[in-house]
Protein backbone atom coordinates (compact mmCIF):
# COMPACT_ATOMS: atom_id res chain seq x y z
CA UNK A 1 0.00 0.00 0.00
CA UNK A 2 1.18 3.16 -1.05
CA UNK A 3 0.02 6.65 -1.06
CA UNK A 4 -1.30 8.60 -4.04
CA UNK A 5 0.87 11.84 -2.63
CA UNK A 6 4.31 9.77 -3.14
CA UNK A 7 6.06 11.89 -5.81
CA UNK A 8 4.96 15.30 -5.02
CA UNK A 9 5.82 14.93 -1.20
CA UNK A 10 9.25 13.72 -2.16
CA UNK A 11 9.60 16.63 -4.44
CA UNK A 12 7.93 19.22 -1.62
CA UNK A 13 10.27 17.25 0.94
CA UNK A 14 13.45 17.35 -1.06
CA UNK A 15 12.85 21.28 -1.70
CA UNK A 16 12.34 21.70 2.00
CA UNK A 17 15.49 20.15 3.03
CA UNK A 18 17.60 22.22 0.42
CA UNK A 19 16.11 25.45 2.12
CA UNK A 20 16.65 24.19 5.81
CA UNK A 21 20.63 24.02 4.89
CA UNK A 22 20.56 20.94 7.47
CA UNK A 23 22.78 19.10 5.03
CA UNK A 24 25.03 22.11 2.21
CA UNK A 25 27.23 19.71 0.62
CA UNK A 26 25.80 19.00 -2.48
CA UNK A 27 27.55 15.75 -3.34
CA UNK A 28 25.32 14.57 -0.17
CA UNK A 29 22.26 16.31 -1.29
CA UNK A 30 22.35 14.48 -4.40
CA UNK A 31 22.23 11.43 -2.46
CA UNK A 32 19.15 12.63 -0.74
CA UNK A 33 17.61 13.09 -3.75
CA UNK A 34 18.40 9.75 -4.82
CA UNK A 35 17.13 8.25 -1.73
CA UNK A 36 13.50 9.15 -2.44
CA UNK A 37 12.37 10.11 1.29
CA UNK A 38 9.30 10.74 0.33
CA UNK A 39 8.54 7.04 -0.76
CA UNK A 40 9.20 5.92 2.74
CA UNK A 41 6.87 8.40 4.14
CA UNK A 42 4.19 7.05 1.38
CA UNK A 43 4.78 3.77 2.44
CA UNK A 44 4.81 3.48 6.04
CA UNK A 45 1.83 6.33 6.19
CA UNK A 46 0.06 5.42 3.30
CA UNK A 47 -3.81 6.60 5.01
CA UNK A 48 -2.32 10.01 5.68
CA UNK A 49 -3.73 13.57 3.71
CA UNK A 50 -1.42 15.32 1.66
CA UNK A 51 -0.33 17.42 4.73
CA UNK A 52 0.13 14.92 6.97
CA UNK A 53 2.31 13.35 4.87
CA UNK A 54 4.95 16.27 4.26
CA UNK A 55 4.90 16.57 7.65
CA UNK A 56 5.73 12.86 8.76
CA UNK A 57 8.20 12.28 5.70
CA UNK A 58 9.85 16.48 6.27
CA UNK A 59 10.50 14.88 9.95
CA UNK A 60 11.79 11.54 8.83
CA UNK A 61 13.97 13.45 6.28
CA UNK A 62 15.14 15.60 9.82
CA UNK A 63 15.80 12.17 11.28
CA UNK A 64 17.89 11.31 8.90
CA UNK A 65 19.77 14.19 7.91
CA UNK A 66 20.56 14.39 12.23
CA UNK A 67 21.67 10.78 12.16
CA UNK A 68 24.16 11.74 9.05
CA UNK A 69 25.59 14.88 10.83
CA UNK A 70 25.81 13.63 14.15
CA UNK A 71 25.28 9.94 14.33
CA UNK A 72 26.99 8.02 11.15
CA UNK A 73 30.05 10.62 11.94
CA UNK A 74 33.08 11.00 14.21
CA UNK A 75 31.44 13.62 15.83
CA UNK A 76 32.57 13.01 19.79
CA UNK A 77 29.65 12.38 22.67
CA UNK A 78 30.87 16.22 23.88
CA UNK A 79 30.04 17.54 21.04
CA UNK A 80 26.44 16.28 20.02
CA UNK A 81 26.06 16.99 24.34
CA UNK A 82 26.72 20.62 23.57
CA UNK A 83 24.48 20.96 19.99
CA UNK A 84 21.54 19.87 22.39
CA UNK A 85 20.57 23.32 24.41
CA UNK A 86 19.24 24.78 21.24
CA UNK A 87 17.19 21.42 20.00
CA UNK A 88 16.20 21.24 23.97
CA UNK A 89 14.98 24.69 23.79
CA UNK A 90 12.68 24.77 20.67
CA UNK A 91 11.05 21.44 22.31
CA UNK A 92 10.32 23.39 25.54
CA UNK A 93 8.86 26.16 23.60
CA UNK A 94 5.54 27.61 25.20
CA UNK A 95 2.71 28.03 22.79
CA UNK A 96 2.69 31.58 23.20
CA UNK A 97 6.71 32.02 22.95
CA UNK A 98 8.88 31.89 20.24
CA UNK A 99 12.55 30.92 21.09
CA UNK A 100 15.36 32.26 18.75
CA UNK A 101 17.51 29.82 16.91
CA UNK A 102 19.93 30.28 14.46
CA UNK A 103 21.53 26.50 14.04
CA UNK A 104 19.83 24.73 11.31
CA UNK A 105 18.69 21.43 12.67
CA UNK A 106 17.58 23.48 15.54
CA UNK A 107 15.15 26.08 13.33
CA UNK A 108 14.44 23.02 11.04
CA UNK A 109 12.98 21.22 14.43
CA UNK A 110 11.03 24.33 15.46
CA UNK A 111 9.19 24.33 12.17
CA UNK A 112 8.33 20.46 12.27
CA UNK A 113 7.31 21.19 16.23
CA UNK A 114 4.87 24.21 15.40
CA UNK A 115 2.97 21.96 12.60
CA UNK A 116 2.64 19.33 15.08
CA UNK A 117 1.27 21.61 17.42
CA UNK A 118 -0.70 23.10 14.81
CA UNK A 119 -2.16 19.71 13.68
CA UNK A 120 -2.77 17.90 16.74
CA UNK A 121 -4.26 18.10 20.34
CA UNK A 122 -1.70 19.29 23.20
CA UNK A 123 -1.25 15.78 24.43
CA UNK A 124 -0.45 14.62 21.43
CA UNK A 125 2.42 17.32 21.24
CA UNK A 126 4.00 16.30 24.23
CA UNK A 127 3.95 12.72 23.53
CA UNK A 128 6.17 13.73 20.30
CA UNK A 129 8.50 15.88 22.17
CA UNK A 130 9.47 13.83 25.26
CA UNK A 131 10.15 10.55 23.22
CA UNK A 132 12.12 12.46 20.87
CA UNK A 133 14.32 14.17 23.95
CA UNK A 134 14.76 11.02 24.72
CA UNK A 135 15.85 10.48 21.18
CA UNK A 136 18.16 13.13 21.59
CA UNK A 137 19.63 12.12 24.67
CA UNK A 138 20.40 8.96 23.52
CA UNK A 139 22.29 9.69 20.86
CA UNK A 140 25.17 11.26 23.26
CA UNK A 141 25.27 7.33 24.64
CA UNK A 142 25.47 5.95 21.07
CA UNK A 143 28.20 8.82 20.57
CA UNK A 144 30.54 7.73 23.82
CA UNK A 145 30.07 4.01 22.22
CA UNK A 146 31.96 5.39 19.15
CA UNK A 147 34.40 7.13 20.74
CA UNK A 148 35.37 4.71 23.14
CA UNK A 149 35.07 2.25 20.47
CA UNK A 150 32.59 0.14 23.16
CA UNK A 151 30.36 -2.47 21.81
CA UNK A 152 27.94 -2.18 24.55
CA UNK A 153 26.78 -5.03 26.25
CA UNK A 154 23.42 -7.08 24.29
CA UNK A 155 20.80 -5.86 27.48
CA UNK A 156 22.17 -2.14 27.26
CA UNK A 157 22.02 -2.06 23.74
CA UNK A 158 18.18 -3.84 23.46
CA UNK A 159 16.83 -1.39 25.97
CA UNK A 160 18.93 1.85 23.95
CA UNK A 161 17.93 0.59 20.49
CA UNK A 162 14.67 1.45 21.22
CA UNK A 163 15.55 5.22 21.98
CA UNK A 164 18.44 5.63 19.91
CA UNK A 165 16.44 4.32 17.01
CA UNK A 166 13.93 7.27 16.63
CA UNK A 167 10.69 4.93 15.99
CA UNK A 168 9.22 6.51 19.14
CA UNK A 169 8.68 9.55 17.47
CA UNK A 170 7.39 8.05 14.33
CA UNK A 171 5.21 5.88 15.98
CA UNK A 172 4.09 9.20 18.08
CA UNK A 173 2.53 10.41 14.47
CA UNK A 174 0.60 7.48 13.76
CA UNK A 175 -2.66 9.09 15.14
CA UNK A 176 -2.18 12.47 14.17
CA UNK A 177 -2.14 10.82 10.30
CA UNK A 178 -4.70 8.83 10.98
CA UNK A 179 -7.02 11.39 12.23
CA UNK A 180 -8.09 9.19 15.19
CA UNK A 181 -6.57 10.47 18.54
CA UNK A 182 -5.50 8.35 21.21
CA UNK A 183 -7.23 9.23 24.63
CA UNK A 184 -4.22 9.16 27.13
CA UNK A 185 -5.88 6.02 28.92
CA UNK A 186 -5.29 4.31 25.30
CA UNK A 187 -1.67 5.77 24.65
CA UNK A 188 -1.07 4.37 28.53
CA UNK A 189 -3.05 0.78 27.92
CA UNK A 190 -0.40 -1.64 29.00
CA UNK A 191 -1.13 -3.74 26.21
CA UNK A 192 -0.45 -0.59 23.68
CA UNK A 193 2.90 -0.08 25.17
CA UNK A 194 3.60 -3.25 25.01
CA UNK A 195 2.77 -3.97 20.98
CA UNK A 196 4.75 -0.21 20.53
CA UNK A 197 7.65 -1.53 22.00
CA UNK A 198 7.23 -5.11 20.10
CA UNK A 199 7.23 -3.30 16.50
CA UNK A 200 9.99 -0.71 17.57
CA UNK A 201 12.13 -3.52 18.51
CA UNK A 202 11.16 -5.67 14.49
CA UNK A 203 11.24 -2.02 12.86
CA UNK A 204 14.94 -1.16 14.81
CA UNK A 205 16.42 -4.67 13.96
CA UNK A 206 15.13 -4.98 10.59
CA UNK A 207 17.46 -1.16 9.99
CA UNK A 208 20.47 -3.51 11.24
CA UNK A 209 20.66 -5.92 9.21
CA UNK A 210 19.43 -3.64 6.47
CA UNK A 211 22.08 -1.02 7.03
CA UNK A 212 24.67 -3.45 8.19
CA UNK A 213 26.41 -3.51 5.07
CA UNK A 214 26.85 0.41 5.46
CA UNK A 215 28.10 0.63 8.68
CA UNK A 216 30.13 -2.82 9.53
CA UNK A 217 33.34 -1.12 9.38
CA UNK A 218 31.79 2.44 9.81
CA UNK A 219 32.82 4.76 12.64
CA UNK A 220 29.29 3.41 14.15
CA UNK A 221 30.22 -0.02 13.57
CA UNK A 222 29.88 -0.57 17.42
CA UNK A 223 25.67 0.21 17.47
CA UNK A 224 24.96 -2.30 15.18
CA UNK A 225 23.12 -5.45 16.89
CA UNK A 226 25.20 -7.61 14.82
CA UNK A 227 28.41 -6.71 15.96
CA UNK A 228 26.43 -6.94 19.56
CA UNK A 229 25.83 -10.66 19.27
CA UNK A 230 29.64 -11.14 17.35
CA UNK A 231 31.10 -9.89 20.50
CA UNK A 232 28.88 -10.98 23.25
CA UNK A 233 27.11 -13.85 22.55
CA UNK A 234 30.56 -15.66 20.49
CA UNK A 235 28.30 -15.90 17.12
CA UNK A 236 29.70 -15.87 13.92
CA UNK A 237 27.96 -12.91 11.47
CA UNK A 238 25.72 -15.25 9.69
CA UNK A 239 24.80 -16.60 13.29
CA UNK A 240 23.79 -13.28 14.12
CA UNK A 241 22.00 -12.37 11.31
CA UNK A 242 20.01 -15.29 11.82
CA UNK A 243 19.41 -15.49 16.02
CA UNK A 244 17.99 -11.77 14.69
CA UNK A 245 15.41 -13.31 12.49
CA UNK A 246 14.31 -15.18 15.14
CA UNK A 247 14.29 -12.42 17.51
CA UNK A 248 12.21 -10.64 15.14
CA UNK A 249 9.74 -13.70 14.10
CA UNK A 250 9.19 -13.44 18.05
CA UNK A 251 8.30 -9.88 18.40
CA UNK A 252 6.14 -10.04 15.47
CA UNK A 253 4.28 -13.24 16.88
CA UNK A 254 4.19 -11.12 20.66
CA UNK A 255 1.98 -8.51 18.30
CA UNK A 256 0.17 -10.81 16.85
CA UNK A 257 -1.12 -11.95 20.35
CA UNK A 258 -1.34 -8.50 21.90
CA UNK A 259 -3.94 -7.17 18.57
CA UNK A 260 -6.07 -9.05 19.88
CA UNK A 261 -6.98 -8.05 23.15
CA UNK A 262 -6.53 -4.43 21.74
CA UNK A 263 -8.92 -4.84 18.96
CA UNK A 264 -11.12 -6.50 22.03
CA UNK A 265 -11.42 -2.79 23.07
CA UNK A 266 -13.64 -1.34 20.21
CA UNK A 267 -11.68 1.82 19.82
CA UNK A 268 -11.74 3.31 16.18
CA UNK A 269 -8.56 5.34 17.76
CA UNK A 270 -6.47 1.68 18.95
CA UNK A 271 -7.27 -0.07 15.67
CA UNK A 272 -5.91 2.75 13.53
CA UNK A 273 -2.85 2.91 15.57
CA UNK A 274 -2.28 -0.36 15.30
CA UNK A 275 -2.62 -0.42 12.25
CA UNK A 276 -0.23 2.51 11.77
CA UNK A 277 2.37 0.16 13.54
CA UNK A 278 1.92 -2.50 11.11
CA UNK A 279 2.00 -0.03 7.78
CA UNK A 280 5.27 0.88 9.65
CA UNK A 281 6.90 -1.99 9.39
CA UNK A 282 6.12 -3.68 6.14
CA UNK A 283 6.59 -0.34 4.83
CA UNK A 284 10.23 0.42 5.95
CA UNK A 285 11.18 -3.06 4.74
CA UNK A 286 9.76 -2.03 1.48
CA UNK A 287 11.20 0.86 1.36
CA UNK A 288 14.95 -0.17 2.80
CA UNK A 289 14.69 -2.82 -0.38
CA UNK A 290 14.42 0.04 -2.65
CA UNK A 291 16.78 2.49 -1.25
CA UNK A 292 20.19 3.85 -2.85
CA UNK A 293 20.38 5.02 0.89
CA UNK A 294 21.06 0.94 1.76
CA UNK A 295 21.07 -0.91 -1.57
CA UNK A 296 24.55 0.85 -2.84
CA UNK A 297 26.29 -0.54 -0.01
CA UNK A 298 25.67 -4.27 -0.53
CA UNK A 299 25.84 -3.89 -4.00
CA UNK A 300 29.48 -2.64 -2.98
CA UNK A 301 29.75 -5.14 -0.26
CA UNK A 302 28.80 -8.05 -3.55
CA UNK A 303 31.22 -6.63 -5.45
CA UNK A 304 34.01 -6.60 -3.22
CA UNK A 305 33.26 -9.24 -1.14
CA UNK A 306 35.36 -9.63 2.46
CA UNK A 307 36.12 -13.15 3.02
CA UNK A 308 36.92 -12.66 6.87
CA UNK A 309 33.83 -11.30 7.41
CA UNK A 310 31.91 -14.32 6.19
CA UNK A 311 32.81 -16.32 8.64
Amino acid sequence: MVSPHAEQVDAETFSWLVESRMIDDPAELDRYREAHYGWLGARTYPYASRDMLRLVTDWCVWLFAFDDAFCESDRRAAEIARALPQLLAVLDEDAGSRVRVEAPFACALLDIMCRVRDAGSADQLDRWRTVTKDYLYAQVWEAANREDAVIPTYGDYIFMRRRTGAMLTVFALIDLATGHPLTTDEWRHRDLRAITDSANDVVVWDNDLLSYAKERRGVNAPNNLVNVLVRHLHRSIQQSMDEIGRMRDAAVTRMVALRAGLDALGSPAVSAYVRGLEHWISGSVAYSLTSSRYTKAWQDLVLTPDHAERS
